[in-house]
């Protein structure tokens, strides 16, 4: 394994993170870019996020990614080399990159990730992928040489991923497009009917994260900017927790229904292994208050929350790069 010039990549649809090995340091930055004219780029990662919900008609903030999967690879290759650039040390003239890729890529797909990390300063860099669902095992800590059959579900921000890996290979997986973002609606399009009040995905994130509560002990409210849809005019409102849990509660129990019929759905003996051992769950989402006991509750199985949440790949990524017993991890392209 090539350590010299080591970078970790976790693209994903709301952020990226990249492991710098010399700095020894997790960068992460929204995976947006504000294209002006239709032509120029104005912005990028943070900088683009900022802009979004306030940008000029000849200004559009987009992400190129869409259900973990790149959408746009011109636009993904401007984000990505701008990020590397604002590592903190030199990229140097043939770094070794590892992408967390998803289990069933396509050849199209895997081209897509070649064609983005060999461009201009890049075009010497040699390609590694890890697959998520390996990436994620690793950062929990799992033998992932020695298992018989692990679940991990990562409920990203577009989608939920659902794999089981077994021996260092994953057995089988399953995408399903329900997200953060998707919760997220939920807690705008329940705002809009309840209180007559539109809110933006920002505020959306905000109140999932500071009002929601699955086991139904929490009696809160906040006050929140937006716009008022009978008069059209920007006024304060008050959210409550009853109707964020609720909104939320929705997509959970697609993402639960989901997790259970895939449970069904493996063979036996793997099936018993899982019992014993737990789901191993990660996620920016998974801080949402309560969701541990619910899946436990619903699955009847217990569940372990990652404690990186949203880092959880490229911390995995960050230990394929670091140790030498998982080099076969990495696939070189």
């Amino acid at each position: 394994m090539l350590l010299h010039h080591g970078y970790g990549i976790d693209i994903g649809t709301s952020t990226v993170k990249i492991y710098d090995q010399k700095s020894d340091r997790i960068q992460k930055e929204r995976n947006m870019i504000a294209i002006l004219n239709n032509e120029s780029v104005y912005a990028v990662g943070n900088e683009a996020y900022h802009l979004y919900g306030k940008t000029p008609e000849n200004m559009d903030v987009i992400t190129p990614m869409a259900n973990g999967r790149i959408s746009d690879v011109a636009l993904m290759e401007a984000v990505l080399h701008t990020l590397l650039e604002r590592c903190d040390t030199r990229i140097g003239q043939s770094p070794a990159l590892y992408f967390s890729v998803l289990p069933d890529m396509t050849e199209i797909e895997r081209r897509a990730y070649h064609t983005i990390a060999h461009r201009g300063n890049l075009s010497r860099s040699r390609i590694y992928m890890v697959e998520r669902p390996i990436a994620d095992a690793l950062s929990f800590g799992i033998p992932v040489n020695q298992t018989n059959g692990t679940m991990i579900v990562n409920i990203g921000a577009q989608s939920t991923e659902i794999s089981v890996i077994a021996d260092a290979h994953v057995v089988i997986s399953h995408l399903l497009p329900v997200g953060g973002h998707s919760i997220n609606d939920a807690i705008v399009a329940a705002v809009r009917r309840r209180n007559h009040f539109l809110i933006s995905d920002k505020s959306a994130k905000r109140l999932k994260l500071s009002l929601t509560d699955l086991s139904g002990g929490k009696m809160e409210a906040r006050k929140v900017f937006g716009i008022d849809t009978k008069s059209g005019l920007p006024r304060q409102g008050i959210v409550t927790t009853y109707t964020v849990t609720s909104a939320v509660l929705t997509q959970v129990q697609r993402i639960t229904d989901e997790i259970g019929k895939f449970l069904k759905r493996i063979p036996p003996q793997i099936r018993d292994n899982v019992n014993r051992e737990g789901i191993y769950i990660c996620g920016g989402s998974t801080r949402i208050t309560g969701l541990p006991k619910f899946l436990n509750d619903n699955l009847d199985c217990a569940v372990i929350i990652s404690g990186h949440y949203d880092l959880c790949t490229i911390m995995g990524i960050k230990e394929v790069i670091l140790r030498p017993e998982y080099s076969d991890l990495a696939v070189q392209q």
